[in-house]
């Protein structure tokens, strides 16, 4: 009978823990607690080439300048800056007061020594190319910094939206190799507290930050490899945000426990996904074979099937929101019959009358590589499989952990064909990413592609400051990439984010929800004010 009375009052207990915290509900109200696929590698800004070692160290370093929510540029660390009408000059007046985490000041010495490590040919960046065309570039006093470009240089006030970094504590360091990577001291609204590999950095508010402490005390980047998993996290509370699948979105988050807990977003991502090619492999060298896997792709099937609508066919490297958008370039629509007569043109046939093509004695067949965590790339790769051997060329599909993908096989160049993509800037320059001179590694041309022509217009583009010129120019530039195909490009996704309802202070945008984090971003002390 005892043992009877205990299993009710147990069995009770737990019922009322239950209704008393829900699943939705944080164990870390003021903390935000993120979902990413990947670790971060490299924290110091200018080697932070990928998305995690890029989000981290954005919250803990500042740059010069940074985007507002109208995506005009607005300073950060320079309290203000004026540029010369011919893009050549550029003075900025630096902050005052501005501490560094360790308690020494900030000032312009610092952003000497940033730009003399980007251009640093030791310094495995892949922002260089930003910097190489400064002429000179001075410090008047302590809170003054002067740029003199060679020549205008219209995305050069941008590029110093770019992380700045301590003099006194990196001067005769190796960049690249050093412990600061791992343990940054920034300006930034948020300071290193716990770096556990492969499992979760945990960021702590910087109580001297100098637009003010965060409200949001921590913030909590757990590595959660499968999208899946990382799904069941947030409804279970273990996560606030994460960006939703199209699935997730439409068909697994229209129900009343999302709809009393989270807020859900969908914008443009300004992002592109792609299909890329070894321009290396002889097999990828004729654009007339690149073009002919264009026309034999169905782009639709994938927004319907893979991204239930939440995307569009992409043509170009820029979105149709961007002011440098070409709607006139080669679009290579569904057209299989197309893709046989170009394959037939390049010599590839199906002699064997096995339904694969070959050539000199062998077999059209090739490995995609994706990235693990993205269902989306992975299901786009096995629909292009299908179609490709729809036309005789056979396809294998294999998934990667992140940071072997880009490491080990996307940086060594030892791919024969990838999925992935990229989120822009919104400047349309794109010189590190097409540039023939940018494909050492690390750098972001990572397929080899190379014409002169676009390398002669890309500077173009750079070298003027009239926004009607660039735009002819970079029309010409995306109309030759759409010729050439060294990217079949896909689609253009919708950003799908999802955050518990307890956040208050957002204001979503044409730039999406996160630029004024933290400073806007609060949760109310008061938890009835949670769901309201």
């Amino acid at each position: 009978m005892i043992r009877a009375i205990a299993i009710v009052i147990i069995a009770a207990a737990l019922w009322l823990l239950a209704v008393a915290v829900p699943a939705g509900e944080p164990e870390k109200p003021n903390a935000i607690t993120l979902g990413s696929i990947g670790d971060a590698q490299r924290l110091i800004p200018m080697l932070a080439s990928d998305s995690a070692s890029g989000d981290i160290s954005g919250w803990v370093f500042n740059g010069l300048v940074k985007y507002d929510k109208n995506i005009n540029l607005v300073g950060d660390l320079a309290e203000s800056f004026t540029a010369s009408p011919d893009c050549r000059k550029v003075t900025f007046k630096l902050r005052k007061g501005v501490k560094w985490q360790d308690g020494q000041e900030f000032t312009a010495a610092d952003v000497l020594f940033t730009y003399q490590k980007a251009i640093d040919p030791k310094v495995a960046t892949p922002y260089s190319g930003d910097f190489e065309r400064v002429e000179k570039i001075t410090a008047p006093d302590p809170y003054t910094v002067q740029v003199v470009y060679k020549e205008p240089f219209a995305p050069g006030l941008a590029s110093w939206g770019m992380g700045i970094i301590p003099k006194h504590l990196l001067d005769n360091t190796d960049l690249n190799t050093t412990e600061f990577n791992r343990k940054p001291i920034g300006t930034g609204p948020y300071r290193m507290k716990e770096w556990v590999t492969g499992q979760k950095i945990v960021l702590t508010a910087n109580d001297t930050y100098f637009e003010g402490p965060p409200h949001v005390e921590e913030y909590i980047y757990r590595i959660i490899p499968d999208n899946a998993t990382m799904f069941l996290e947030l409804k279970a509370g273990g996560l606030d945000f994460m960006g939703l699948s199209p699935l997730q979105y439409q068909r697994q988050t229209d129900t009343a426990y999302f709809k009393q807990y989270f807020n859900k977003y969908r914008y443009p991502a300004f992002a592109y996904t792609y299909l890329g090619y070894n321009l290396l492999d002889p097999r990828f060298r004729d654009k007339r074979v690149r073009q002919a896997i264009a026309y034999a792709i169905n782009r639709q099937s994938v927004i319907d099937g893979v991204l239930f609508g939440l995307g569009r066919p992409a043509t170009q490297p820029v979105p149709p929101e961007s002011w440098a958008y070409n709607p006139d370039v080669p679009k290579f629509e569904y057209n299989p019959e197309k893709a046989r007569q170009l394959l037939a043109e390049t010599g590839w046939k199906d002699t064997n009358n096995d339904g694969i093509l070959d050539k000199d004695g062998k077999p059209f067949q090739f490995t995609i590589l994706t990235n693990q965590g993205n269902d989306e790339r992975r299901k786009t790769a096995e629909i292009i499989q299908q179609n490709l051997r729809k036309i005789g060329i056979q396809v294998e599909v294999r998934v990667l952990e992140w940071q072997a993908f880009l490491h080990q096989f996307i940086d060594k160049k030892k791919f024969e064909a990838i999925i992935l993509g990229w989120s822009l800037g919104r400047d349309p320059d794109a010189y590190d990413i097409w540039h023939s001179s940018k494909t050492k590694e690390g750098e972001f041309n990572f397929v080899s592609y190379n014409n002169p022509e676009v390398d002669q217009l890309l500077l173009a583009g750079r070298n003027t400051c009239d926004q009607d010129q660039r735009k002819k120019i970079y029309n010409k530039i995306h109309a030759l990439i759409a010729e050439d195909q060294p990217y079949t490009f896909l689609y253009y996704p919708d950003a799908l984010p999802v955050l518990h309802k307890r956040f208050k202070g957002i204001s979503p945008s044409p730039i999406g929800i996160w630029y004024n984090f933290p400073t806007d971003w609060y949760v109310p002390k008061n938890k009835a004010e949670w769901y309201r």
